[in-house]
């Protein structure tokens, strides 16, 4: 019991947070033509040793670093010029280099995306101005646990967002991206007949979970196939408790942070078809989560059904 009572939170709601994929991702403002397929294989390292319990940022030799690692398998497909179908299927992994606790490892949860373009106007000589809106959808593609925090792989919580994309290019390459979304989540079933959260005992193993909503905002260079952008994103779980002193984290406590990074791919030469990313985000505030530093690198491969400007 004492040992439970110092474990340290997990930071980041894995399910609801997939690795940034240019041209591949929910949330950027890119559309591939119709036919054309965008897929690869990119690995995440995220790791902490600082964290919020609430608002109070503190460390635990309990844990020590926890680093949390996951490899995504993805394809995005335009369906038509308007229309794209996204895929994410994550492999997870965690570890704590201190303490008696040993990692979860398994297949995540699957999201299931249309991305469709609602208008494009050429707002000037400069650029062109579209909306963008998407659907989407996850559940566990295995029945691991959500209540082992911080080492559990994910919230096992079924999910559905809507999300709306605003973005600005221009015909120079720079251009601006603004995002938001809001998610709903199915409750979750513990393999306990009880539990206790904000103050008040449970006497059932459902847990509701609380709603998310999330933006961000972006700004780079985009141009023959080179990407390089700044980004900035916030999460904001609408309701949930904090963690209790010294206690361990729950499923539904609220986990809110901002996140500031960037990205750059590069088309291979000789290569072009083949595209590395490599990106990086740095958690600069938050509540329930830890101060988290996130690298991810990997091979992006853009089959291109027909040779021409894409829209």
């Amino acid at each position: 019991m004492m040992l439970r009572r110092t474990i340290l939170p997990f930071l980041m709601l894995l399910a609801c947070v997939p690795a940034r994929l240019h041209a591949q991702t929910i949330d950027d403002g890119v559309m591939l033509v119709k036919h054309d397929l965008f897929a690869g294989d990119v690995y995440t390292h995220d790791s902490w040793d600082h964290y919020w319990e609430g608002t109070l940022e503190r460390t635990n030799g309990n844990i020590g670093t926890l680093t949390t690692q996951n490899n995504v398998w993805s394809a995005n497909y335009g369906v038509t010029d308007r229309l794209n179908v996204i895929g994410l299927f994550p492999y997870v992994w965690t570890r704590a280099s201190q303490g008696v606790l040993r990692g979860q490892s398994g297949f995540q949860d699957v999201t299931l995306a249309a991305k469709y373009r609602l208008f494009e106007h050429a707002a000037s000589q400069y650029g062109s101005l579209r909306g963008i809106g998407v659907i989407a959808g996850g559940l566990p593609l295995t029945d691991y646990t959500p209540d082992f925090l911080p080492l559990s792989i994910g919230s096992a919580s079924k999910r559905l967002s809507g999300r709306f994309t605003l973005n600005w290019q221009t015909h120079a390459g720079w251009f601006v991206n603004g995002s938001a979304a809001y998610t709903w989540r199915s409750h979750v079933t513990l393999d306990r007949p009880y539990y206790f959260t904000e103050n008040t005992l449970f006497n059932t193993s459902e847990v509701d979970m609380p709603s998310v909503v999330e933006s961000t905002a972006s700004a780079g260079y985009l141009k023959n196939g080179l990407m390089a952008d700044f980004v900035f994103s916030n999460q904001r779980t609408r309701g949930g408790g904090d963690i209790r002193r010294q206690d361990m984290p729950f499923v539904s406590n609220r986990m809110n942070f901002s996140k500031i990074g960037g990205q750059v791919m590069y088309p291979i030469p000789k290569l072009r078809s083949l595209v590395f990313e490599l990106s990086y985000a740095y958690t600069v505030d938050g509540r329930n989560v830890g101060r988290a530093t996130t690298i991810t690198s990997g091979f992006l491969y853009h089959y291109q059904a027909r040779r021409q400007p894409r829209s």
